[in-house]
């Protein structure tokens, strides 16, 4: 595949996940929030523990860890089962008055998160030789949208905190939390999962 076309995927694919990761379902969780609304609420909180497997495959990639490609593989698939996996919110949600704004925003953005998870899959799936060499311009393409952000991450903590933000400082805080995450991820499996089954619970 050529450079360019390839680039403008990896950036259509960055830029989608900003949007259906990222932006909406932080209004939508504001939003049930502010609303009261429960099982919503529920269903957003649990996506975003998942989903913040995506920011610790952008603070990997920041300092070109070759992990951080198989994470950015991993993360949109979990994404999409802790959306659809749970059978008591599923049934709470298809309880509501489907004509109600917050309701039909709430599934309508699953199915477009469905979607980009496809997408992200596919194209992360792409990067995943590069867990293994670095060198190529399709692997350097993932690169430069976690190096862009980390840029603004370093000048807005140099302003607030006088210290320096570091590709080396955001890989190192990437390893920690993926090792929370794993032990976070194993316990449920092990534990919950057996005694709770598809129920969401206190997860």
């Amino acid at each position: 595949m050529p450079d360019l076309p390839y680039r403008s995927l990896v950036w259509l694919t960055y830029r989608l996940g900003a949007t259906f990761a990222f932006g909406v379902p932080l209004l939508l969780l504001i939003w049930a929030a502010v609303r009261r609304e429960g099982a919503m609420v529920r269903l957003l909180t649990i996506y975003w523990k998942v989903a913040s497997l995506m920011a610790i495959s952008l603070l990997l990639l920041t300092d070109q860890r070759p992990l951080g490609y198989i994470v950015l593989f991993i993360a949109p698939i979990l994404m999409l089962v802790s959306v659809w996996f749970w059978v008591d919110l599923n049934e709470e949600l298809a309880d509501l008055p489907p004509w109600r704004p917050l309701p039909l925003t709430v599934r309508v953005w699953r199915w477009a998160l469905s979607g980009f998870a496809v997408l992200a899959t596919l194209m992360a799936a792409s990067s995943l030789p590069c867990s293994r060499v670095l060198a190529t311009a399709d692997c350097k393409a993932w690169l430069e949208a976690p190096q862009g952000l980390h840029r603004v991450v370093e000048r807005l903590f140099d302003f607030v905190f006088g210290g320096q933000w570091t590709e080396a400082v955001a890989a190192f805080i990437g390893y920690v939390v993926l090792v929370a995450y794993l032990v976070g991820l194993i316990q449920w499996l092990l534990v919950r999962l057996p005694k709770q089954g598809r129920v969401a619970g206190e997860f």
